[in-house]
């Protein structure tokens, strides 16, 4: 992907998270980035072929790229590699760009099957890491790890990224040991 055509997306995110789907328009996103309607159209064609592609751009930077980034260290063991995808999901979370997301997901089906493709790839890495760990319920495990990063982005003001990772330091020794 060219590096234009991603500034259009990330700034695309940016105003997502910023004010919520209907700001991601054809004005607002050429004035931030300075450039013209056509420079707009060579790289998207349309606004809702540049929805889709925003679409597929918040899965993934904000779900693909971290497994990934975690999977490359797959020498580790399961329980290692579940604390490091933790530490990035609280790392690299923007609370407002989540809730922006969920809430477009409520108005629009495209974004509705992104963000359940979303979810159902965040709670069945988290399943699969639990299960590699040898961890009673990893369904349920995986569930309350990812509520847990959900309810802490909608909470007003969203919880600090410091205090959410401490909150999983605290809940992963109660998770339950090990399957025999």
């Amino acid at each position: 992907m060219s590096t234009e055509r991603s500034a259009w997306l990330g700034q695309g995110l940016t105003l997502l998270a910023e004010q919520g789907a209907p700001a991601v328009t054809l004005e607002r996103l050429c004035e931030r980035m300075g450039m013209s309607k056509g420079a707009f159209y060579h790289h998207f064609g349309s606004m809702p072929k540049y929805r889709t592609q925003l679409l597929d751009h918040f899965e993934t930077s904000c779900t693909t790229e971290i497994i990934n980034g975690v999977e490359a260290s797959d020498a580790l063991p399961a329980r290692e590699r579940l604390d490091r995808v933790l530490a990035e999901a609280t790392k690299s979370a923007s609370p407002s760009l989540e809730v922006a997301m969920r809430a477009w997901a409520q108005q629009d089906p495209e974004a509705a099957r992104i963000q359940e493709r979303v979810d159902a790839t965040r709670i069945g890495y988290l399943r699969h890491l639990c299960e590699q760990a040898g961890r009673d319920r990893p369904d349920q495990m995986a569930k309350l790890l990812y509520l847990m990063l959900i309810g802490a982005e909608h909470l007003m003001p969203p919880l600090p990224t410091s205090e959410l990772h401490d909150m999983y330091e605290l809940l992963m020794p109660l998770l339950g040991r090990p399957a025999s």
